[in-house]
């Protein structure tokens, strides 16, 4: 398996368990679109793909539906996507990803989080070499279509990593964070079934620590997770199962 595949598993596990910071994230995410692009998800395909998000997470309807209402609602307040870098306790890099309607608060709030824990908030870009930008899709396998044949088509679209889970009949496809719209265009018009599809941030290379360590960073990783403004945190700690 692949570093990009190995690495979204170990995140996604510890995810699971909080469905309800899931609905959340997936609401504003909706809230964003909506505004950008429209609510009709015929017409928007970054809608579109995160009314497929929300049905794998099984996130209720009634719950979509009132996040597209509130975004189409003039009064509404404003997202704004905002990344925040930098190095946690013992040296391991962190990316946060946040939608605001209050920089101020998120940004006082993060380096809250970060000094806490003996880390230090660094300026904006100073990470993005210790992390690959991804698009990631879940798609349904397709009868009669070989992987090898849909890898060699989907090279020219951004894909460079294809697992297969034969268990789930599904495929996870990693390609260029700009080749998003493309990934996602070749898949509808060729009849795929998109399970769901996101942004991860795939660290280059993973650090090591210690037991004592990682109780500490973890720490600090919960706390930003649990943050009302964060989407999504990321880091390059080599996680337990995978360390030596």
């Amino acid at each position: 398996m692949g570093r990009a595949f190995e690495y979204r598993k170990a995140r996604k596990l510890k995810r699971w368990g909080n469905m309800s910071r899931t609905f959340t994230r997936i609401g504003k995410e909706i809230t964003i679109a909506v505004k950008a692009g429209g609510p009709d998800a015929s017409s928007n395909p970054r809608l579109r793909a995160l009314l497929q998000n929300a049905k794998a997470a099984n996130m209720p309807k009634d719950t979509v539906e009132r996040a597209i209402k509130k975004a189409t609602d003039k009064d509404a307040g404003d997202y704004k996507e905002i990344t925040y870098e930098g190095y946690g306790p013992f040296g391991i890099a962190i990316f946060v990803e946040a939608a605001t309607d209050n920089n101020t608060r998120t940004v006082a709030n993060v380096r809250s989080y970060f000094t806490k824990y003996g880390g230090s908030l660094g300026t904006q870009g100073s990470l993005t070499f210790l992390f690959e930008h991804k698009s990631v899709f879940k798609i349904k396998a397709k009868e009669g279509v070989e992987l090898e044949d849909l890898e060699l088509e989907l090279i020219d679209y951004g894909v460079d990593e294809i697992v297969p889970d034969e268990e789930e009949g599904e495929i996870m496809l990693y390609g260029a964070f700009e080749e998003f719209a493309n990934i996602q265009k070749y898949l509808e018009t060729n009849g795929f079934e998109i399970v769901s599809s996101e942004f991860e941030r795939i660290p280059n290379d993973l650090k090591d620590v210690t037991p004592d360590q990682r109780a500490t960073i973890e720490k600090l990783l919960e706390k930003l997770e649990d943050d009302e403004d964060v989407q999504n945190v990321f880091h390059n700690m080599k996680e337990e199962e995978d360390a030596e």
